[in-house]
């Protein structure tokens, strides 16, 4: 696990109100669709799919639904918003309430598992399953909460021997931000087809008033998520709106040293996470680069880059004379779930990768770089003399030198080394360190097929890119997971995969690889 939680009580915000003034100005207007179950199944042993579980379609109840009934409706797709039901009684008059237990789910294994049997270090409250009362019917069920799934398991606990019950007009009033409208990428591969229609279904899940890292759990806005929805939301939607409000939102809440929560709050308040991930705090930089190649925007450039400059002053305390970054144990990299390599390496090519971005920045702002461009120059210069191993060929991290993919493929997308080399670079990483081990993250694996990419190797990144988002697929994913090791497909950071999420924010990212590097267009 890469994520411990933090307490950090003593830390101190700051909150500017006129940056939270235009974070709210530019709020994203919400669309609501009304949606209605496709099918009934019933959940049935698979092997192919997660899990082993499946479903089946099965006939509708041709009875009234007693004690111990239970039925599973299929929306046909993934969808987030509120579960509404017309109830009705029928036999003798209630003598009793109705109990209800309603399960939702993202994928058919979840209807299956044993909630009570979880035992995983993040909240049971997280898991999706009401118990409901209902003293009078007939009455419309609406649940107060919002949902994240396809799948609707009702279970009739009791009634009384006198009675049974029936639902209709069963639907979810289901919410996203993104557009009702909108050209989905053009592929002429089937596989990458498929890929680039579930990344965007991921997308536009995700896309609330915020980019959340996942509608089902946490449903927070995380700095390392916003970095690549946003990506994904250029390469399709081209929504700038939400992109502007969640950048404003980091920026007018940040702790007085200067440093970037890693996440944010929105509900009921707008308020920053005492969380802070070092290669997170500085993707703001990154998000705001990313924003003004899109679009410029000279306005938002310039009320957000003093922020970020006051980022890099803080992160640049922990460079050395040398140029090598230190960072104390309480200020943690994340890169990747697995706490199994050595981060270090991956941490110094990430500052060089957004030193070079806020380099640009300071130009688009006419500030003179040249204290940057000397931290960067230290920085790329310890990279190659001390951490590339001229025996190996590949970057060594951490004290026992050790050789990771994560630190090749960081070291890559920071240009610390020029095409050829890079390309030679990943021809020996995918030689000696594929298939990969340990990494279980969509988001690794972004990295790792966008290092390929800028490598010139095509076809590897492009058959990575199939093996790994398209097992999903082939598993019944129809968006893509919070975590995925193809080796271990129920692994879970939690400890249990029934609280894991099934529709993740970082997970959306082919479809703007395949634009970018397959389509090769230019957005």
């Amino acid at each position: 696990m890469g994520f411990t939680f933090q307490i950090n009580k003593d830390v101190q915000f700051c909150r500017n109100e006129q940056l939270l003034e235009k974070a709210q100005a530019c709020i994203p207007q919400l669309h609501h669709t009304e949606v209605f179950p496709q099918r009934y199944v019933k959940a049935v042993d698979d092997a192919g799919m997660l899990g082993g579980i499946g479903v089946r379609e099965t006939a509708a109840p041709e009875d009234a639904l007693g004690k111990g009934d239970t039925v599973i409706l299929d929306f046909g797709r993934h969808v987030t918003g509120s579960f509404s039901a017309h109830i009705d009684h029928h036999g003798s008059p209630m003598d009793a309430p109705l109990w209800l237990k309603i399960r939702f789910a993202e994928v058919p294994f979840e209807l299956t598992s044993d909630i009570n049997a979880y035992d995983g270090w993040l909240s049971s409250s997280w898991i999706q399953e009401e118990s409901v009362h209902m003293d009078v019917l007939p009455a419309e069920l609406v649940l107060s909460r919002r949902y994240s799934f396809r799948y609707v398991m009702i279970t009739v606990m009791d009634t009384s021997p006198k009675w049974k019950v029936s639902f209709d007009r069963i639907s979810v009033q289901a919410v996203s931000s993104a557009p009702e409208v909108y050209e989905p990428l053009q592929v002429h591969d089937d596989m990458l087809r498929k890929i680039a229609d579930v990344s965007t279904a991921t997308l536009a899940e995700c896309m609330q008033e915020v980019f959340e890292d996942g509608p089902k759990r946490d449903r927070r806005l995380w700095l390392g998520d916003l970095r690549l929805q946003a990506l994904a939301d250029y390469a399709v939607f081209g929504e700038t709106d939400i992109v502007r409000h969640c950048m404003y939102l980091f920026a007018a809440m940040t702790a007085s040293d200067g440093r970037i929560s890693a996440n944010v709050f929105t509900s009921p308040d707008y308020q920053p996470d005492d969380s802070f991930l070092f290669d997170y705090s500085l993707f703001l930089t990154s998000v705001l680069y990313d924003y003004e190649r899109f679009r410029y925007d000279e306005e938002t450039l310039r009320d957000l880059y003093p922020v970020c400059r006051q980022m890099m002053v803080y992160a640049r305390t922990f460079v050395d004379e040398d140029g090598c970054l230190r960072l104390p144990e309480e200020y943690p990299v994340f890169i990747d779930w697995s706490d199994a390599f050595d981060k270090s390496t991956a941490g110094q090519a990430v500052m060089i990768f957004v030193l070079r971005q806020f380099i640009e920045l300071a130009g688009l702002c006419g500030e003179d770089a040249g204290e940057w461009q000397d931290l960067l120059a230290r920085m790329e210069r310890y990279a190659v003399q001390e951490l590339f191993d001229e025996n190996t060929g590949m970057f060594v991290s951490g004290a026992h030198k050790e050789i990771n993919i994560a630190s090749q493929v960081w070291m890559v997308l920071a240009g610390v080394l020029d095409h050829a080399h890079n390309h030679e670079l990943m021809r020996k990483a995918v030689q000696e360190l594929f298939p990969v081990h340990g990494i279980a993250t969509p988001y690794m694996y972004h990295h790792i097929v966008q290092a390929l990419f800028e490598a010139g190797l095509d076809d590897e990144a492009v058959s990575l890119m199939k093996a790994y988002w398209g097992k999903m697929i082939a598993m019944g994913a129809d968006t893509f997971w919070e975590a995925f090791d193809p080796e271990r497909p129920e692994y879970s950071p939690y400890g249990s995969p029934v609280v894991s999420s099934f529709c993740h924010a970082w997970s959306c990212t082919p479809v703007w690889l395949i634009r970018k590097y397959i389509n090769r267009e230019e957005f």
